[in-house]
């Protein structure tokens, strides 16, 4: 018998600051957007493409990725793939895959020193943060 399994990894930088909401029943839950690059060779060339996910984090790791997170800032996310249906004002079906994250790793930030060039010492930020999507 085969099992489902639905799990991604991705790394890349943030395109926006995070939003955190709550839902109606008191849960945290913050929305990011991410961007990924993939380098391949193209008649010779470099080519660089750039594919875009929405995450979503709940709990615990939601509020620090609230605290921590800021645009531009790298990640690597490990979660499942979640696809949302609903219908339009008009009546149409629409759906959307998004990344529930289960584990998110921060990457280094370098601070900058007095010529503007990125020091060596990463600033102290958590490494890694774990959270489950809570059950409705």
């Amino acid at each position: 018998m085969l099992s489902n399994l639905n799990s991604i990894i991705i790394e890349g930088n943030l395109v926006r600051d995070p939003l955190i909401k709550s839902t109606p029943n008191g849960h945290q839950v913050c929305s990011f957007a991410l961007a990924s690059n993939r380098y391949f060779r193209q008649n010779e060339q470099t080519e660089n493409e750039v594919s875009f996910f929405d995450i979503e984090t709940w709990s615990k790791l939601a509020q620090t990725c609230s605290d921590v997170l800021k645009k531009g800032r790298g990640v690597r996310v490990v979660g499942r793939l979640k696809q949302d249906r609903w219908t339009d004002n008009v009546g149409k079906n629409l759906s959307k895959i998004k990344i529930v994250a289960e584990h998110v790793e921060f990457k280094p930030v370098f601070k900058k020193n007095e010529e503007g060039d990125s020091s060596q010492a990463p600033e102290e930020q958590p490494a890694r943060e774990h959270a489950v999507e809570p059950a409705f």
